[in-house]
């Protein structure tokens, strides 16, 4: 993945992804711990001791070009919040994933999900020049499947057999798309959402 553009921060009203470092470490341990996401099987979210590997593992991949990782950095409070990546770039077929998205307890549904994907699927789609975004999650990830499902996103079809997890069990991968032509009413969907976070603040 080019890293020339994305080096920077990409920033909203309410949340700032800053390209992922090691200093996020101790903020991102604190942050998996709200809620101990780790704990839910179905998730990829790391223990707190795994931190320092999984952000290493990250900018290891950043390195080879296949991704670029974020932080998730809450503007009201300041405080770290998550993770979130673009991957998987398909240059020749102009396809990127967003994936590894995950937030503390205490983020989520606040429309703080919502701003990060609107940040990233407008980088996507108008400065990437994608014609499609993929998001893939467990077949059991209820939750995740429901905020893709919310996002626009549409489900592609499911690959069964698909990852062979660390504790052994087998997981089935939803695929879900946005493509070109539906980003513009994607877009408008995200705003008017985010409209409805603040007005409910």
């Amino acid at each position: 993945m080019s890293q020339d553009a994305l080096r920077g921060c990409l920033s909203g009203e309410h949340v700032v992804l800053e390209p992922l470092q090691e200093e996020h470490i101790p903020a991102l341990s604190i942050a998996v711990s709200d809620g101990e996401l780790w704990n839910l099987w179905y998730t990829s979210a790391p223990h707190p001791d795994e931190m320092k590997a999984y952000v290493e593992q990250a900018l290891a991949s950043e390195q080879r070009g296949e991704a670029l990782a974020f932080a998730v950095r809450d503007r009201r409070s300041g405080q770290i919040v998550g993770c979130t990546r673009l991957m998987s770039w398909d240059q020749t077929h102009r396809r990127i994933e967003i994936g590894h998205t995950w937030y503390a307890k205490g983020a989520q549904r606040t429309g703080i999900n919502s701003e990060c994907k609107l940040l990233l699927l407008t980088y996507a789609f108008e400065t990437l020049d994608v014609i499609a975004v993929e998001f893939r999650t467990h077949w059991h990830n209820q939750r995740s499947r429901e905020a893709i499902t919310r996002l626009g996103a549409k489900q592609d079809g499911v690959l069964r057999n698909h990852r062979i997890l660390k504790d052994g069990t087998i997981r089935d991968t939803v695929v879900y798309s946005i493509i070109a032509s539906e980003w513009p009413s994607v877009k408008q969907n995200l705003k008017f959402r985010m409209r409805q976070y603040q007005d409910n603040q």
